[in-house]
């Protein structure tokens, strides 16, 4: 990744001079608001079980696994509490639970999704 550094002057003559840019800059945002929107709901009225059977979905689908099916991102307990906004014992006692159903399988910090349609219908 490269970060480079754009002045602000250049950004708004180019926003002036081409719609195409300036509309693909404004779905990009509006896509960004409605992210952020729907996360403040997940948050405010999804259960904790919910919360966290979409973020391993979210993962899943948007990172990929490994070769032997694995999540390809490597997160602890810790940091799916953080993502989820709940204690990480919370966070721990639903991934046990996920496993226990059969959804998911575990090896060390690693976790592999057995159970993709039952993760969606967690309700």
């Amino acid at each position: 990744m490269e970060v480079c550094f754009i002045p602000k002057q250049e950004i708004i003559t180019d926003l002036q001079k081409n719609t195409n840019f300036t509309l693909e800059v404004l779905r990009d945002m509006a896509n960004d608001l409605k992210d952020a929107d729907n996360i403040i709901v997940n948050m405010a009225q999804k259960s904790v079980k919910q919360r966290l059977a979409e973020t391993l979905l979210y993962i899943h689908e948007n990172f990929g696994t490994s070769e032997d099916g694995a999540l390809s991102i490597v997160l602890s307990r810790e940091d799916y509490a953080s993502i989820v906004g709940t204690a990480t014992e919370s966070a721990i006692r639903v991934l046990s639970q996920f496993k226990k159903d059969g959804l998911i399988s575990t090896k060390g910090k690693q976790i592999r999704i057995e159970d993709v349609n039952g993760l969606k219908r967690i309700e």
